[in-house]
């Protein structure tokens, strides 16, 4: 499944501090924590505690909060379907990144070992 233009322009002005409760919800409704989320967080995109914090506060775009991550060079190792898209297939690269993020809340929600939700084992 490719994603529309008009998809990918509503992905990229949503806000990170609409989605970013949401992402709080699922992880510790399945016991994982917010710092296990952070952690998750950081390692895509290279934002600290305090970074992170600032862009929730200032209610950033995932335009804008893209914009300003260094994404981890693995980042391409991140595969599989999210919200019925296969990753790997998406052509927008905003679009992608935020992907990535969805695709590693959802594993960390679903138990998987942090070694492997980071790609590093």
């Amino acid at each position: 499944m490719t994603t529309t233009p008009k998809h990918d322009e509503r992905i990229a002005v949503m806000t990170f501090a609409s989605v970013y409760p949401h992402y709080i919800t699922k992880v510790e409704k399945k016991g994982r924590t917010k710092e296990e989320l952070h952690q998750v967080i950081t390692w895509l995109t290279g934002f600290d505690d305090t970074k992170l914090q600032e862009l929730i506060t200032n209610k950033v775009t995932f335009k804008t909060f893209f914009e300003k991550a260094k994404l981890n060079p693995n980042a391409h190792l991140i595969k599989g379907v999210i919200c019925g898209y296969r990753i790997e297939d998406i052509q927008t690269q905003l679009t992608k990144e935020v992907r990535y993020l969805d695709k590693l809340v959802d594993e960390l929600a679903k138990g998987r070992k942090m070694e492997k939700i980071l790609r590093s084992a």
